[in-house]
């Protein structure tokens, strides 16, 4: 199908996925499907999602070793797929290629050094997005849910994908503002690669500690 001259791309400029499809009313899906779909480069993913759960562990300490682009796209795709208020997806990713921006996110993230990952994805916020007839505040509670819940999804599928990943919560909301070049307000900066070494699990919770169960 010939796209009209004024058609926009589904991918920004300086980001394109492995996988190019023609573009029709149905692309993003299509596009979605093909890209989560298994491919030779990852043959390695662990499909079992209760078993990706239990293995991840945040990652202080990553190799040199570049995120194949097969994997990326995978990672963001995964973001896609995650539930959000209303279906508006009150969220937005900014993929940090730059080196320069990298080592500028790491005073921006309180000094620390993992920041400067070989994949690093800042998740925002962005109310406007979420057409719900509620007030303001509301609206900014669903984007925070809804950008949380899409850097949740990106993080178990980097861990299925053999990565291991890093979530910083500790910021510092306008330097990193400024960094990425945006008003929208961060929540979280994703850090993503392959681990030096496979960490162990931690002690957790005995569920009796964690679980309250409501009878009425």
């Amino acid at each position: 199908m010939t796209l009209p001259k004024d058609s926009k791309k589904l991918h920004p400029k300086g980001y394109e996925p492995k996988i190019i499809i023609k573009e029709d009313s149905n692309t993003r899906n299509q596009l979605l499907n093909a890209i989560l779909k298994p491919s030779p480069v990852t043959e390695s993913v662990d499909t079992d999602i209760f078993a990706v759960m239990a293995k991840r562990r945040s990652t202080r300490k990553f190799s040199d070793k570049i995120v194949e682009t097969e994997k990326i796209d995978k990672i963001i795709a995964a973001a896609d797929t995650a539930p959000t208020a209303g279906n508006f997806q009150g969220f937005e990713i900014f993929y940090i290629k730059s080196p320069q921006k990298k080592k500028d996110l790491i005073a921006a993230c309180n000094k620390q050094p993992y920041v400067d990952a070989p994949l690093v994805l800042v998740f925002c916020k962005n109310p406007d997005r979420v057409k719900l007839d509620f007030p303001a505040r509301i609206l900014k509670k669903f984007a925070i849910q809804d950008a949380t819940l899409a850097a949740s999804y990106s993080q178990l599928a980097a861990q299925g994908l053999g990565l291991s990943s890093i979530w910083i919560g500790m910021f510092d909301e306008k330097k990193v503002m400024d960094v990425i070049g945006t008003d929208l307000i961060p929540s979280s900066v994703l850090c993503i690669g392959y681990p030096k070494q496979v960490k162990f699990p931690k002690p957790r919770r005995n569920l009796k500690e964690l679980v309250h169960v409501v009878w009425e």
